[in-house]
């Protein structure tokens, strides 16, 4: 079984938000799915994704805080500027997190630890919606 899909996330202000609910949502085959991957590519170079921990809060500021630190604003000498001073900061975290994740599927879900959720990484102040391609490949029930 191959399935493809473009998945549209809601609009979210900066930092790191849990969004595996809203792609499992958009992909209700993948509960035929006995074994399998799910590979997510995000398709921008100023948002990330990553797989982290889902049930405290508190990590998702963390992760908000250490990368603001990390590729602080108004630094000055970059050269890339044009699209406002939180943009090339943005490039640096996307880089640095990366826009894709493959994940394993097991029995119609997905595998993932029982602490472990998506991230998205939203790194500019308003990023808008953001697009994820969906890639479903594996062997149905």
């Amino acid at each position: 079984m191959w399935q493809q899909r473009l998945i549209r996330l809601q609009p979210r202000p900066r930092g790191f938000h849990l969004v595996t609910e809203e792609i499992l949502a958009a992909l209700p085959e993948l509960r035929d799915c006995r074994v399998g991957l799910l590979h997510l590519w995000l398709r921008h170079t100023s948002a990330s994704l990553a797989v982290n921990e889902n049930a405290d809060p508190a990590v998702r500021r963390d992760f908000e805080r250490f990368f603001s630190r990390l590729a602080p604003e108004g630094e000055g000498g970059y050269e890339h500027d044009y699209e406002g001073p939180d943009d090339l900061p943005a490039h640096f975290k996307a880089s640095l997190l990366g826009c894709q994740l493959s994940l394993p599927v097991a029995d119609g879900r997905l595998a993932l630890g029982t602490w472990q959720g998506i991230y998205l990484g939203e790194h500019r102040e308003h990023g808008g919606s953001r697009q994820v391609i969906a890639t479903l490949y594996g062997e149905t029930v």
